[in-house]
């Protein structure tokens, strides 16, 4: 029974462009929420509290996740054989928790506030709102173009929904400036909370699939089992594992079943680069068999 693995070359760290856009954009969101804090308790105001409380859980989102890439650069050892780009998997799963946390107390404190809005100056709301817009977009603008990694595209995805909440906080400071409603403010905190839940679920659902070593959504795996089935000489797969190691990291396990064959290197070269291109599958470990003993699981249990 032969056995194969991927010989091309992969670089297995994130670039140090990636660190510097985690550590920008932490440094900045982080300056933003103390400004915002700042002007909230000054005037009062629950919309920009809330969307401040909402951006410090972002920072510390961030942080993680800014820590997770520098964690995952760690070269393997003997005991973290893959190193520990996994890290990346486990921040958003802490970051949708903590969002998921402060969406709940945003919507209890709107509520409260409900029952009696204090007066809030809407100009101050408004500038300071329209600043938080230009500082999520920009930051934004940082983790653009890193969606195939989990850490990245969820601080992409808080920074964007900042944005938005920030925009309602403008409307709602134009509402109470020019007609005097003070109940847009705890509304506004209201929406807030429910921005920060939407987001928080999705990417909850997320990592945890990846935590839990699920096949990534962007991978179909009956394509890649059909795939692995039509290669030269394969009669059968079998133990067909797909699952993610990190940012951008795929990983894939598979037995084929080619009885006649004697060109295994050159097969299983061929099919790496098959893999990567096709379907970003990009650390595949194949097992070549003779068929003999061997038999398809493809009905059965999955085998561990």
């Amino acid at each position: 029974m032969g056995a194969g693995h991927s010989h091309d070359a992969h670089d297995h760290h994130h670039g140090d462009a990636g660190i510097r856009a985690f550590a920008w954009v932490t440094l900045l969101n982080l300056a933003y929420t103390i400004l915002e804090a700042a002007y909230g308790f000054a005037t009062n105001s629950l919309a920009l509290l809330s969307d401040a409380l909402h951006n410090l859980g972002d920072v510390l989102g961030l942080a993680l996740a800014w820590g997770a890439a520098v964690i995952a650069r760690r070269k393997p050892t003997e005991t973290h054989t893959y190193g520990w780009r996994r890290a990346t998997l486990l921040s958003p799963l802490a970051n949708a928790i903590v969002l998921a946390g402060f969406s709940g107390a945003l919507a209890w404190e709107a509520v409260r506030r409900f029952f009696a809005p204090p007066e809030v100056p809407g100009t101050t709301v408004m500038v300071v709102a329209a600043i938080g817009i230009a500082v999520n977009l920009g930051a934004a603008w940082f983790m653009h173009g890193g969606h195939d990694d989990l850490n990245r595209r969820g601080a992409f995805l808080h920074l964007l929904a900042d944005a938005a909440v920030s925009l309602a906080a403008v409307l709602a400071g134009a509402g109470m400036l020019v007609f005097g409603w003070r109940w847009l403010d705890p509304l506004t905190a209201l929406l807030v909370g429910a921005v920060v839940a939407f987001s928080a679920f999705g990417l909850l659902r997320d990592s945890f699939n990846a935590a839990m070593d699920a096949v990534p959504r962007q991978i179909d795996q009956s394509a890649v089992r059909a795939f692995l089935a039509s290669c030269p000489g394969v009669t059968a797969v079998h133990h067909l594992h797909i699952w993610s190691l990190g940012a951008g990291e795929i990983a894939m396990t598979a037995h084929l079943v080619r009885a006649n064959a004697d060109d295994h290197d050159v097969f299983i070269d061929s099919i790496a680069h098959d893999l990567d291109e096709r379907f970003g599958i990009n650390h595949p470990t194949l097992q070549i068999e003779f068929g003999s003993g061997c038999h398809d699981d493809h009905d059965r249990a999955p085998h561990y």
